[in-house]
C-alpha cells in the first residue's frame, strides 16, 4: 500500500586501500581494503534480517564491494546508480592532509574562495538534488521493505542535512558518517518521518581499541 513503512539505508562504503594518502574521488582502481571487506560483512551480517528488497550502489568499486555481501545475504541484484556516486573534488589525486598537501601550494587557494558553494567541488544543492532522486526512486522500488543504497561520506551527508532542513555548507570534522554506518531513512509513504544513525563495524574504525590493522 502507498502508506506503509518504508526504510532506506544510506550505508558508506567500507575502509579503502589508500596508502599513498590521496583524495581518490571517482577516480578508478581504489578498492576495499582488508578490514574494509570485513568491515563489508559486518554490515550484511548486521542487516541479514532486515526486510532489503532493493539494492542500489555507486558506480565506483569501493561502493560495489561493500555492496556484495549484503546483496549475497538477501539474494538480490545490485543497481549501478551513478547518481550516488562521490561528490566532483578539483583536488581529486592529490594530498590534501593538512600541512602536508596541495593546500599548501598558492595555485590551489583559487579554489577556496567560496567555502559556502563550495568553490572546490560540486555544488551542494546539486549534490543533494541528485541523492535525493535516488532516495526517492530507492523508496518506490521497494515501497513497504527495505533498500540500501552504497555511497560516500559527503553526498551521504549532505542528503541528510537536506532531509532535515539544515544549510548545506558545514565543517566537514563534523560529519556524522563513519565508514561502514548506516544513515537510514524512515518513511511513512512518502513522508520521512524519522532518521536514525548506526555503526555496525564500529569496533573495526581506526583507532577503535581491539580493531586490528
Amino acid at each position: 500500500m502507498a502508506d506503509d513503512p518504508t526504510v532506506v539505508h544510506l550505508l558508506r562504503h567500507g575502509e579503502v586501500y589508500n596508502p599513498e594518502g590521496v583524495l581518490y574521488g571517482r577516480l578508478p582502481g581504489y578498492h576495499l581494503s582488508e578490514r574494509g571487506q570485513r568491515m563489508a560483512r559486518r554490515v550484511a551480517d548486521a542487516m541479514r534480517d532486515r526486510d532489503v528488497t532493493y539494492i542500489a550502489s555507486s558506480p565506483l568499486e569501493r561502493a560495489q564491494e561493500t555492496a556484495g555481501p549484503i546483496a549475497a545475504a538477501h539474494g538480490l541484484s545490485i543497481t549501478t546508480d551513478a547518481r550516488v556516486v562521490e561528490a566532483d573534488n578539483v583536488f581529486e589525486g592529490q594530498r590534501v592532509g593538512v600541512g602536508d598537501g596541495v593546500l599548501r601550494q598558492p595555485k590551489a587557494w583559487r579554489y577556496l574562495w567560496n567555502p559556502f558553494t563550495p568553490s572546490w567541488g560540486e555544488p551542494y544543492d546539486d549534490l543533494a538534488s541528485r541523492m535525493h532522486a535516488a532516495v526517492r526512486t530507492a523508496r518506490d522500488e521497494a515501497r513497504g521493505h527495505e533498500a540500501v543504497i552504497i555511497s560516500h561520506q559527503l553526498p551521504i551527508w549532505i542528503a541528510r542535512l537536506k532531509a532535515e532542513n539544515l544549510r548545506l555548507w558545514h565543517d566537514p570534522r563534523r560529519r556524522e558518517c563513519s565508514l561502514a554506518s548506516l544513515t537510514s531513512l524512515h518513511f511513512e509513504g512518502d513522508r520521512l518521518a524519522a532518521i536514525e544513525y548506526a555503526e555496525p563495524a564500529a569496533d573495526l574504525l581506526p583507532g577503535a581499541k581491539g580493531c586490528g590493522a
